[in-house]
């Protein structure tokens, strides 16, 4: 592949985003300079997000590089992998909190099951994944935190807390485990 210079695999190409985005990187690295950072996250926390591109993690909740360990999905939804990703965060990498990111106006709240259906029709396999698509989108921050807290694998269950993140106030919303919601300055 050309770096932005037009041809891709021999063929003349117009730049693709992907091409823009190695420019910047390159940009980047010019000032570069390695933070001397260990790779455990100084502020013990993994958070779980949607993948929501609405979505400044580090800037909606003040953190800085090398903070916390960031695990984004479809949903920001307690997977397999999700919980894989938690338990070397926790084990090998020293983290002790866990906070779940929601947020309004998700994209899973309108997509169902049926999608698998629509892949397997289309490629001729269904997906071994579930969508895990959610209506209530306060009793699937609910249903978040309990995966979290009974899993087997994490060593830490205690500090573990669901929030729904406003996408036109910027504001997070504390979900109680076992109730209605809570102000998250509360």
């Amino acid at each position: 592949m050309g770096s932005g210079t037009g041809t891709r695999y021999g063929r003349a190409m117009s730049p693709t985003v992907i091409d823009e985005l190695v420019r910047a990187n390159q940009k980047y690295a010019e000032n570069f300079r390695d933070p001397g950072m260990d790779a455990r996250p100084v502020r013990k926390v993994a958070i779980v997000a949607c993948m929501d591109a609405r979505i400044d993690l580090h800037a909606s909740l003040g953190l800085e590089l090398g903070d916390c360990h960031t695990i984004r999905n479809a949903g920001g939804v307690i997977t397999d992998d999700v919980i894989r990703s938690l338990t070397i965060s926790q084990r090998a990498l020293g983290t002790e909190s866990v906070v779940l990111i929601h947020h309004t106006g998700c994209g899973l709240q309108v997509l169902t099951e049926d999608f698998r259906t629509e892949l397997e029709r289309e490629v001729g396999q269904k997906p071994g994944w579930s969508v895990e698509s959610f209506t209530d989108v306060e009793q699937d921050v609910r249903q978040s935190m309990a995966r979290v807290r009974t899993s087997p694998f994490l060593l830490h269950t205690e500090d573990v807390r669901g929030f729904v993140f406003d996408v036109t106030s910027g504001l997070l919303r504390e979900i109680d485990a076992s109730e209605g919601p809570r102000d998250a300055g509360a």
